[in-house]
């Protein structure tokens, strides 16, 4: 059994402490330090603890990009007794106020940019405390105005002063200082580590969106057992790590956040990865160490000239997570940058990483081993254990999977049974030599003629052809009832044509797997970091 000790906040604490005079994140060319980080984490609880009637153990919902008033505001809430619900700043009104009600969230810190949507549903939750808060608050005030002007301007974000009736971030910071005296932090620090730090909203492998309730102990064990993966491959403290992905996300929230912080390591916010050439220039002044993104994000980057301007020679970890990595992009990323990238496999409910690949024992094919004290298994329909090379559904079991889905018992039984088994709703494969294979979604999964047909294949098929910026695969049925393969694809070639694309379909793919439907678009649906969401397609053909 893996041995943790503490809690999120303890471990955190110590870090601050130790790595105080290191520069623990970067924002637009403003240096936040471990002391700093420290302090107005404090300033902030202070403020939750003695301006609110907000209790331990209540819900407080961060609504941010990826700026630097997160990090304050998710230890904040930590050394506060409270708990963490992270939402996506891009929800419609429907989304937040699901999540706002089903968690029981008391208290939202939100940016600016989108509080008009959550004002839009405010009656209708039981939010009693509103923060809000500008990118560029904690700037110096000429070059804040100035990013909050561009931000108006370019992005179209509105600005705190717009909504006066709300209290302000900086604010906050400082009447909480003021009140800090009044506060014993350090109560905290005997926090069980079994007690749940975040509800992690997902959609689970069924259903509406559930909160996965991860505790001190999941979180910490996935930090313990990532750090012992990777073993010497580790940089030393203060290495810097790019951060493109959405903190609010659990990948990034456990690299990002508690993983870089318990290492010591300088992290450089990437606040919205779409603006690839404002993304570069907020790099290029740095040496970086590790890079952490997701398909497209590498794609798009190793399309632009400038990135290859990039001073990659200290780059020493790459990893990718949260979707499928296309060898030919893998591939150009290590051309470019000399850093193979490592894929992981996890999913919220696990902490999120419950496998990975490591340079000593890298496979292009394979998502790699599990993480140690991680337990993995294939299974049938009828939930016998499968041979190694056959393909079912992967279950695991491990110190990092949740305690179950916030109020939902029956959903909790849906996946996760009385032996701790976690049924991911995803296709796999293990090796002899214990190498792990993610095959697809089990929900994706299209049947034809009774063969089973997996989208990413076709997928990554398709990708690799000239003409095509972006494909993607979903199941219809025709007007028989019969299940058939659509194909999606976005040309960045006015020449390209659908008998062309079929013709090379049918030479790469066995009959069964060649599309029935080819639809060309002009764009498709996706995260803010570039996912395709295939939810929304699957809704699109059934209305």
């Amino acid at each position: 059994m893996l041995e943790v000790t503490g809690n999120i906040i303890s471990q955190l604490s110590d870090a601050c402490e130790k790595y105080a005079e290191h520069t623990a994140y970067t924002l637009l060319g403003r240096d936040l330090s471990y002391r700093e980080l420290d302090e107005l984490s404090d300033n902030l609880a202070a403020y939750l603890l003695q301006h609110t009637q907000l209790e331990s153990g209540d819900r407080v919902a961060i609504q941010l990009p990826n700026i630097l008033q997160f990090p304050i505001a998710a230890l904040a809430v930590f050394k506060a007794s409270m708990v963490i619900v992270s939402i996506n700043p891009e929800y419609s009104e429907d989304e937040l106020k699901h999540q706002l009600n089903d968690s029981g969230a008391k208290a939202l810190i939100v940016f600016s940019g989108c509080a008009k949507t959550f004002l839009n549903i405010q009656e209708q939750t039981n939010i009693e405390e509103v923060i809000i808060t500008n990118i560029a608050d904690l700037h110096h005030p000429l070059k804040s105005t100035i990013i909050h002007t561009l931000a108006r301007v370019v992005g179209g974000y509105q600005s705190c002063l717009e909504y006066p009736a709300l209290q302000k971030f900086r604010k906050a910071l400082n009447l909480g200082k003021q009140v800090k005296h009044k506060c014993d932090l350090k109560q905290a620090h005997s926090i069980q580590n079994d007690q749940v730090a975040v509800l992690q909203y997902t959609g689970g492998t069924t259903g509406i969106s559930k909160g996965s309730m991860l505790s001190h102990r999941n979180l910490i064990s996935n930090f313990l057992q990532l750090k012992a993966q990777l073993g010497d491959a580790c940089p030393d403290t203060g290495a810097i790590v790019v951060a493109p992905l959405p903190l609010y996300h659990v990948y990034a929230f456990t690299v990002n956040m508690l993983f870089s912080l318990m290492m010591g390591y300088h992290n450089i916010l990437i606040v919205n990865p779409r603006y690839i050439s404002l993304f570069i220039r907020d790099i290029k002044p740095h040496k970086i160490n590790i890079f952490c993104g997701i398909n497209p994000l590498f794609k798009k980057l190793c399309e632009n000239p400038e990135f290859k301007k990039v001073d990659f020679s200290d780059l020493s970890i790459c990893t990718t997570g949260g979707m499928a990595l296309s060898k030919d992009i893998a591939e150009k990323w290590h051309e470019v940058t000399g850093c193979k990238i490592l894929e992981g496999y996890g999913m919220t409910e696990t902490s999120p990483l419950v496998a990975c690949n490591t340079y000593e024992d890298y496979q292009a094919d394979s998502i790699g081993k599990a993480l140690p004290f991680t337990e993995l298994k294939v299974i049938d329909q009828q939930g016998a254990a499968l041979a190694p090379g056959e393909e079912g559904e992967l279950c695991v079991r491990g110190p990092q999977v949740m305690q179950g889905y916030w109020q939902q018992p029956a959903e909790t039984a849906n996946v996760l049974d009385e032996n701790g088994w976690l049924r991911t709703g995803d296709i796999a494969s293990i090796d002899a030599f214990d190498h792990l294979k993610i095959i697809d979604r089990l929900k994706d999964m299209i049947i034809v003629s009774g063969f089973n047909v997996y989208p990413v294949e076709i997928e990554n098929v398709v990708s690799a052809y000239s003409g095509v910026k972006d494909a993607v695969v979903i199941g219809v049925k025709n007007p028989e009832g019969v299940e058939q393969v659509k194909l999606i694809v976005v040309p960045d070639n006015p020449v390209l044509d659908k008998v062309t694309l079929l013709a090379y379909c049918k030479r790469k793919l066995a009959a069964y797997k060649v599309p029935k439907v080819i639809e060309f678009r002009t764009s498709l649906p996706k995260s803010n970091v570039g996912k395709v969401l295939k939810r929304q397609l699957h809704t699109e053909k059934t209305q």
